[in-house]
């Protein structure tokens, strides 16, 4: 059977990857939908802290949200934990296109990001435990095309509103409509057989597993959960937090994971999905519909990229197409900084702004296909099953904390050190990324 023929296991895999459209459009409205913002309320055009808090607010959500979605995976499913996050993304949506000031906006950005942050949990695992070995790393990797899907989509809609009167307001409340989407589609999908055979209901997990193999190898996955499952069924109901580093190999696993996903954040990915439009109009494009325009074609760059690592992730390894995302990473960030240094030196050279749009793009072109969905695969398949919600939960968190402080401090330090010594300071980062996936992904059987 080719699995990815397979209408079934594709049915799940896009109904579960809308959680990952949800986040992708977030990230991608909100940077279209700020220059607006701007233009209605004179306290956020005046504030850099301000801009910065209400693109961060979302995050501060998702890290409550992945915190508590380990938890809400485990003890209620993945479904019910999916249908959870697409109430609470819609309701955000409808507080931010109603909001009368920048503060109730905020409110809404923070239910927004609960929703998204459960489902950065939710959308991996349920992936990964509703696909075929042989070919979970890519399906895995379709959760973050969708991201990068989400994002190109919402550039495309902050153009289209451009000139409708309200502007940001339809951008950010079209946002609820994936959200609404995924949940009818939810309620018709089943639950995740692993999960299903984890709470002793395996004639549910079998008739699902039946759906997803073949008559030869189904007996198989059902004679592996079955042995996986005895021999955890001892530990899995004391498996607590504290656990995590008690043991060497799950501590080990986490530091791989954890690492991945605050290295993904670090090195700056959402600095440029977040404010993209922004960089560009620091590099000297005015115009805030020439700045979404320029933006969408790197969100475009984005998409197309994920798409190659989708093929790569399973054909190249984990750890090789890391390092080699990185060193594009690297460079592309050296290009960045000099096209800054160069326009502040005092030229009025548009060379210059041309030079960082097109270290943006390779910025892009070099993270998308290795560094974008690298650490979500990874985590969604190095830990033992009874540690799965629990760790992948914590690594999510470790994620939108990360992100949170890239994206509260980007303005801040641009504005204290220079746009140029951002970058600058980027590119070490990824130095630093680079030692780090060299070292431990040793102990990831995976890589």
């Amino acid at each position: 059977m080719s699995y990815f023929s397979n209408s079934y296991v594709i049915g799940l895999t896009v109904a579960a990857g809308i959680g990952g459209l949800l986040f992708g459009y977030d990230t991608g409205v909100i940077s279209g939908a700020l220059l607006y913002i701007k233009d209605e309320f004179e306290e956020v055009n005046q504030s850099s802290f301000l801009q910065e808090t209400i693109v961060s607010m979302a995050l501060v959500g998702a890290i409550i949200g992945a915190a508590g979605g380990g938890w809400i995976n485990d003890a209620y499913g993945r479904k019910k934990a999916t249908l959870l996050a697409d109430i609470v993304f819609a309701a955000g949506s409808v507080v931010m296109a109603a909001a009368p000031n920048p503060y109730v906006l905020i409110l809404g950005r923070l239910f927004v990001g609960l929703g998204v942050g459960i489902a950065s949990v939710t959308a991996p695992v349920y992936i990964a435990e509703a696909s075929p070995s042989e070919v979970r790393g890519g399906l895995v990797s379709t959760n973050v095309l969708m991201i990068t899907g989400g994002q190109f989509l919402s550039y495309l809609v902050n153009l289209a509103f451009t000139e409708v009167p309200g502007t940001w307001r339809w951008m950010v409340g079209v946002a609820g409509v994936p959200a609404v989407i995924q949940f009818c589609i939810m309620l018709c999908l089943p639950e995740s057989p692993r999960w299903l055979f984890m709470k002793d209901d395996k004639a549910k997990a079998i008739a699902i597993l039946s759906k997803i193999y073949d008559v030869a190898r189904l007996q198989d996955e059902i004679d592996h959960l079955s042995i996986t499952e005895e021999e955890e069924c001892q530990k899995r109901n004391d498996v607590k937090i504290s656990d995590v580093f008690k043991s060497k190999e799950i501590r080990l696993a986490f530091l791989v994971g954890a690492g991945l996903q605050a290295f993904q954040q670090f090195t700056g990915i959402n600095t440029v999905m977040y404010y993209s439009p922004t960089i560009v109009q620091m590099a000297g494009f005015s115009s805030n519909q020439l700045a979404l325009l320029l933006s969408l074609v790197i969100a475009a760059m984005n998409a197309a990229g994920t798409v190659l690592g989708i093929y790569l992730i399973d054909h190249f390894g984990r750890k090789k197409l890391a390092i080699s995302s990185l060193a594009g990473v690297i460079a592309s960030l050296f290009i960045l900084a000099g096209a800054f240094f160069g326009k502040s030196s005092g030229s009025s050279n548009e060379l210059y702004g041309w030079i960082a749009v097109l270290g943006l793009a390779l910025y892009i072109a070099c993270f998308s296909p290795g560094m974008g969905p690298v650490p979500w695969t990874v985590n969604s398949e190095i830990y033992p099953e009874q540690y799965r919600g629990i760790c992948g939960g914590m690594s999510a968190t470790v994620n939108w904390i990360s992100n949170l402080i890239v994206a509260q401090t980007f303005l801040s330090i641009a504005e204290a050190v220079g746009t140029g010594s951002t970058f600058l300071i980027l590119a070490g980062i990824a130095v630093l990324a680079v030692v780090f996936v060299i070292i431990c992904f040793e102990s990831n059987p995976t890589a």
